[in-house]
């Protein structure tokens, strides 16, 4: 039986890519203000309001972090200095991938196209990619498509400087809420869920599930 190859393999960058420690980077900042049951509600909701941040039109990312983490210290009574927030976005550019990566993308990058699509700063994504241990073709970014996933203004975006549709492409993706069921909604080709465990299983969304990106090479025959 042949193995169907998509023209392009589009990734998630944060989390699905690069180790996302938006939850850890806060516990750094607010850990000794808080105690460890109030610590896990607030990296609860500041996830919460960062998402509920990025549905409306768009603005900087940084911009997003700022209120999401002052909306959060409001709900958990705590007092915000935008400084503590910053130190959060200050964090970003240290992060690095996750250990199975580099090794992971290295099999498919001179065969198929590899992507990026993130909810990112057009000056900051190329700090992440530097680190992926692969050549990618192109990576875009919401400041770019003026939209943030999970809207579909920001696949579009995609789709048009790739020249392609959904249907050519294979999207790969830690997260549900952030891609996987926008992915569905498109018709994307074929989508591809990296277990994480940042969230749980949603067969609904026609998912083929890896534990990481070591087991993507296999899906495309390679």
């Amino acid at each position: 039986m042949s193995t169907w190859r998509p023209k392009f393999i589009t990734f998630d960058c944060y989390g699905t890519l690069i180790n996302f420690e938006m939850g850890p980077a806060a516990r750094r900042v607010y850990g000794t203000r808080l105690s460890p049951e109030q610590m896990d509600a607030f990296v609860a909701d500041f996830s919460a309001y960062r998402l509920d941040e990025i549905l409306g039109p768009w603005k900087p990312y940084q911009d997003v972090v700022h209120n999401a983490v002052e909306r959060t210290c409001k709900l958990q009574g705590v007092a915000y200095d935008r400084a503590d927030s910053q130190l959060i976005v200050d964090e970003i550019t240290s992060w690095g991938p996750h250990p199975d990566v580099p090794a992971g993308l290295a099999k498919i990058a001179d065969e198929i196209p590899l992507v990026v699509l993130s909810n990112s700063m057009t000056a900051l994504i190329p700090h992440s990619v530097a680190k992926l241990g692969a050549p990618f073709h192109a990576a875009y970014t919401a400041q770019e498509a003026q939209a943030y996933k999970p809207r579909m203004q920001a696949f579009e975006y995609m789709f048009d400087q790739l020249g392609c549709g959904p249907q050519d492409v294979m999207h790969c993706s830690s997260s549900f809420r952030y891609d996987l069921m926008t992915a569905h909604d498109m018709k994307i080709g074929k989508r591809v869920w990296v277990n994480r465990g940042h969230e749980p299983a949603n067969p609904y969304y026609g998912y083929t599930e890896i534990k990481d990106i070591g087991g993507l090479p296999a899906l495309v025959g390679l």
